[in-house]
C-alpha cells in the first residue's frame, strides 16, 4: 500500500486496510509505504510501477499479487474487499516475486480499469465511477447556459447576420466558439492540476468549496437583486470594449484572414472577461474530480465530455442563426432564471464537498443532489413569480403592476 503523509484518499484507504485487518488477523499482511516524505520509500513505489508496467500518476496505488489499484474510492473499496477475501480463500502470488522478476511483468493487471475503454490517444479510461460522469454531464450543460456567455454569442450573431452572409456568419462562430472553448479548456486543466497537487490538504478542498459557495449565493442573489451590490456578470465598463471588438470583426468581413484574426482576438478579450462570471462551475467540477481519485486518462476524457456538453447550447444558437440567417438577444429576466439554477446547484454542491465529499462517489447520491437543486430551484421560482404576487408580495425584480389611472372623459 504506497500512500503519502496527508492525502484524504489514502487516509480513507489507512481506516479501510485497518477493518480488514482487524477481519482477517494473521490471514493479511499490509505492507505500507509513504512515499511523499521518504526517498527510500519513493524508490521502492518507481521499481513497483516499472515492474507493473505503468507509469504513476499519485497516491494511493495498492498491490495485490498481479493486480493494483489507482486511487480509492467506493468502486475501489468494493473490488479491494473482494481481491483480499479471494486471496486469503484461494492463495496469491506476492507482487515482490513481480519486482524481483521470479513471475512476468505482463501478468500484471490493472484492476483500477476494470469496466473502462479505451479511447484514441487517451488511453483507459475508468468507467466504473459512473457518477463523476453523471456529475459531469449535468454540470456541463448547466454551465453550457451561463448567461454571460450566452450574451456575448448571441450580441455577435445579432451582428454577423446583418451581413446576409451564410458563409461568414458560419467562419466567425465557428472560430469564435473554437477559441473560447480552448481557453476555457485551458482554464479547467489548470484549475484541477492546482487542486490535484494539494489536494491532500483537506483544508485547502474545504477553503475552494466555501469560495464557489460564496460565488453560487452571489448568483443566487442575482435571481432576485440583478446586477445590484457584488454580481459575477461581466462588467458594465468591460461592455464597451467587447461593442468596440464586435464591430471591428464587421469591419474586417471583407478580407477574411482579418476578419478571423479580429474574432480570435474578441474570443480571447472576451474569455478573460467572462472568467469572474464562469470560473464557479469549473472550480466545482475540479473539485469533484480530484475527490473521485481518477485517473489522468480519465480526466482527459472527463474534460472533453464536459467541453462537448458546454458547448450544445451555443451549438444550437449558432446553427440556428446559420440556417434561419436570424439571431435573438438574450433578455435579462431569461438570465436572471439561469442566475437562479446555477446559484443554486452552486450552494448545494460546496455544501456537499464541504461536509462530505465521498458523497458524490455514489450514483443514487449524485442524482439526489441535482435533484436537490432542482427542486429548490423550481419552489423559489414558483413562490416568487407566481405564489407571493397573488397575494400582492413582490420580491426583487418582481414589481408590483403600476395601476392605470382614470382617463379623463
Amino acid at each position: 500500500f504506497f500512500n503519502g503523509d496527508g492525502c484524504s484518499h489514502c487516509a480513507d484507504e489507512k481506516i479501510f486496510l485497518k477493518e480488514m485487518k482487524d477481519e482477517y488477523g494473521d490471514q493479511l499482511e499490509i505492507h505500507s509505504y509513504e512515499v511523499w516524505y521518504s526517498q527510500e520509500n519513493a524508490e521502492t513505489f518507481e521499481t513497483f510501477a516499472k515492474a507493473f508496467n505503468f507509469e504513476p500518476t499519485g497516491v494511493p496505488i495498492t498491490f495485490i499479487g498481479d493486480q493494483y489499484w489507482t486511487g480509492f474510492g467506493a468502486t475501489t473499496r468494493e473490488a479491494l474487499t473482494q481481491a483480499i477475501a479471494d486471496g486469503v480463500k484461494n492463495g496469491v502470488i506476492d507482487a515482490q516475486q513481480i519486482v524481483n522478476g521470479e513471475t512476468p511483468a505482463i501478468a500484471t493487471i490493472d484492476r483500477s480499469a476494470t469496466g473502462g475503454i479505451k479511447l484514441p490517444f487517451v488511453g483507459q479510461v475508468d468507467l466504473s465511477g459512473k457518477s463523476i460522469w453523471v456529475s459531469t454531464i449535468l454540470i456541463g450543460i448547466v454551465d453550457g447556459v451561463n448567461p454571460c456567455s450566452l450574451w456575448v454569442l448571441t450580441m455577435l450573431l445579432a451582428m454577423i447576420v446583418r451581413t446576409e452572409s451564410r458563409k461568414k456568419t458560419l467562419m466567425i462562430g465557428f472560430v469564435f466558439l473554437t477559441v473560447t472553448s480552448l481557453i476555457y479548456a485551458l482554464f479547467i486543466t489548470g484549475v484541477f492540476t492546482i487542486l490535484s497537487y494539494i489536494s491532500f490538504m483537506k483544508w485547502i478542498q474545504i477553503g475552494v468549496a466555501v469560495v464557489t459557495l460564496v460565488m453560487g449565493l452571489i448568483n443566487f442573489k442575482d435571481y432576485f437583486f440583478f446586477k445590484q451590490g457584488v454580481s459575477l456578470t461581466i462588467d458594465e465598463k468591460h461592455k464597451p470594449g467587447i461593442y468596440e471588438r464586435i464591430r471591428d470583426v464587421m469591419n474586417k468581413s471583407d478580407n477574411l484572414w482579418a476578419m478571423i484574426g479580429a474574432t480570435v482576438i474578441l474570443g480571447v478579450g472576451v474569455s478573460l472577461v467572462e472568467f469572474s462570471c464562469t470560473a464557479a462551475f469549473p472550480v466545482v467540477w475540479s473539485n469533484l474530480v480530484v475527490s473521485a481519485g481518477v485517473s489522468t486518462p480519465t480526466f482527459i476524457a472527463l474534460l472533453v465530455f464536459y467541453m462537448v456538453l458546454y458547448q450544445i447550447d451555443e451549438l444550437v444558437i449558432f446553427l440556428i442563426a446559420v440556417f434561419t440567417m436570424r439571431s435573438n438577444r438574450m433578455k435579462e429576466e431569461q438570465g436572471q432564471i439561469l442566475k437562479l439554477f446555477s446559484g443554486t446547484l452552486m450552494v448545494v454542491l460546496s455544501i456537499v464537498m464541504i461536509v462530505n465529499p465521498a458523497w458524490m462517489n455514489r450514483l443514487g447520491n449524485t442524482l439526489l443532489t441535482f435533484a436537490i437543486a432542482i427542486a429548490v430551484t423550481g419552489c423559489i421560482y414558483l413562490t416568487v413569480g407566481w405564489l407571493l404576487p397573488k397575494f400582492g408580495v413582490y420580491i426583487g425584480h418582481k414589481k408590483a403592476p403600476k395601476k392605470k389611472g382614470k382617463k379623463n372623459r
